[in-house]
């Protein structure tokens, strides 16, 4: 167990010393610095708006219902399809032979008929 704790601890180090290594380049610096106060900004609009925000959320939340229902309708209008197909493959198989044979007998009694 003191292994573990040791390995978290020595990962939460070198994520620490990373981050503070990738800070020595000013763009990285600008592009931290832009994303703290956009993420400070979205937090507190979060706070002065809470009805907004839980609006917002169940807004997407009723398009995701909405589109994972039309998923569901859809694959299911699939499924009717392919057992329709499954269905009637065989029967046209058996027409398209039974119309192989019947021509080619008429080609063979013609070819009979020729011969005598």
């Amino acid at each position: 167990m003191a292994n573990s704790n040791k390995f978290w601890k020595g990962m939460l180090i070198g994520a620490l010393a990373g981050g503070a290594l990738s800070l020595l380049d000013k763009e990285t610096r600008a592009a931290m610095k832009e994303n703290w106060k956009r993420a400070a900004h979205g937090t507190a609009e979060m706070v002065r708006n809470p009805k907004q925000v839980t609006s917002q959320i169940k807004e997407t939340a009723q398009r995701v219902r909405t589109t994972v229902e039309q998923v569901g309708e859809d694959l299911a209008f699939i499924a009717e399809k392919v057992e329709e197909l499954k269905e009637t493959t065989p029967q046209v198989t058996k027409l398209l032979k039974e119309t192989k044979d019947t021509f080619t007998k008429k080609e063979d009694d013609l070819d009979n008929q020729q011969v005598i």
